[in-house]
C-alpha cells in the first residue's frame, strides 16, 4: 500500500466519528495510533481494523488531564513515530444550564475540548514542521456558529476551535503543513448521552440525526483536499447559513427553543 509507512494519529477513536474516519485511513493503507481512555475499547477496535492489513498501536491516555497529552507525544517521540497527519476528534459536553452544571465537569470538558487539542497540535507541528508536510483535523462543530443555550460551555469549546483553526491554517500556509476544520451537525453517537443530554428536543427525532460514517467521510475528503473546513451535511449548512445572517442574540434564542428540554415549554 502506498501509505504503509505514514502513521494517523486519532483522539477519540473507538467510537462516533473518530472511529469511522479511524476506518477510512485503514482502508487507504494507513498506520494508526488509537487513542482513547478504555483500554478494553481500545483492543476491540484494534482487533477490527487489523482486517485492513495496517499496524494498529493502541494508547490508552485521559485526555482531560493535560499531563497525558503531553505523555502521549513523548511515547511515540521515545518509540521513533513521526505520525504524518493528526486527527482531533476526543470531545464532549455537559447539557444543561449554565447555573445549575458541575463546574468541576465544565473544567473537564474545557480541557478536553480545547487544552488537550492545543497540546497535541502544538507537538505535531513542531515535529513535522522541519518534515515540511503534515495534516491536522480538527473536530469542531456547527455549534462554533453560534451560542448554544442548555449547551454554552460546548458552543464555547468549539467556537474556539474554529477561530483557532483557521488562525493557525493561515499561519502555516507556506509550511507544507496544512488545518482543516470538520463541522458536523447532531450526530447518531453516544455524545448525547455523555452530555446528559437525552432530554433535549434536539433527540425528539432520531431520525434527523447524521450518520457518524457520512461525517467522517466528509471531513477525509476535505483534509486530503487541503480544505480549510467542511460543514457536514445540507441542513448544517442552511443554519450556517442562517446564524451568519442573525445577530447573537437571535442565534442564541434560536438554539435555546433547538436544545432545550422537551417539557420546557
Amino acid at each position: 500500500m502506498e501509505n504503509n509507512n505514514k502513521y494517523v494519529l486519532v483522539t477519540g477513536a473507538t467510537n462516533g466519528i473518530g472511529y469511522e474516519l479511524a476506518k477510512l485511513f485503514a482502508k487507504d493503507g494507513y498506520h494508526l495510533i488509537l487513542v482513547a481512555r478504555n483500554h478494553d475499547e481500545l483492543i476491540v477496535k484494534e482487533r477490527e481494523l487489523k482486517a485492513y492489513g495496517v499496524e494498529i498501536i493502541t494508547m490508552a491516555k485521559n485526555l482531560f488531564q493535560a499531563e497525558d497529552a503531553y505523555g502521549l507525544y513523548a511515547d511515540l517521540m521515545l518509540n521513533g513515530i513521526s505520525p504524518e497527519i493528526l486527527v482531533n476528534a476526543a470531545g464532549q459536553g455537559v447539557y444543561g444550564q449554565y447555573k445549575d452544571t458541575d463546574l468541576h465537569r465544565e473544567i473537564d470538558i474545557v480541557n478536553l475540548n480545547v487544552i488537550s487539542v492545543l497540546i497535541l497540535t502544538k507537538l505535531f507541528i513542531k515535529d513535522r514542521l522541519e518534515k515540511g508536510s503534515g495534516k491536522i483535523l480538527n473536530l469542531s462543530s456547527i455549534a462554533s456558529k453560534a451560542p448554544g443555550p442548555w449547551h454554552s460551555v460546548y458552543h464555547g469549546t468549539k467556537a474556539f476551535i474554529q477561530s483557532w483553526t483557521e488562525a493557525i491554517r493561515e499561519e502555516l500556509k507556506d509550511t507544507g503543513l496544512s488545518v482543516t476544520a470538520l463541522l458536523p451537525g447532531p450526530t447518531n453517537t453516544d455524545f448525547f448521552n455523555k452530555a446528559n443530554m437525552n432530554e433535549s428536543k434536539v433527540l425528539e427525532d432520531p431520525s434527523s440525526l447524521a450518520d457518524p460514517a457520512a461525517v467522517a467521510l466528509d471531513g477525509y475528503k476535505a483534509l486530503m483536499n487541503g480544505d480549510d473546513k467542511v460543514v457536514s451535511g445540507l441542513n448544517n449548512k442552511l443554519t450556517v447559513a442562517m446564524a451568519n445572517m442573525t445577530s447573537d442574540s437571535m442565534a442564541a434564542h434560536r438554539m435555546s427553543e433547538m436544545q432545550k428540554p422537551v417539557n420546557e415549554k
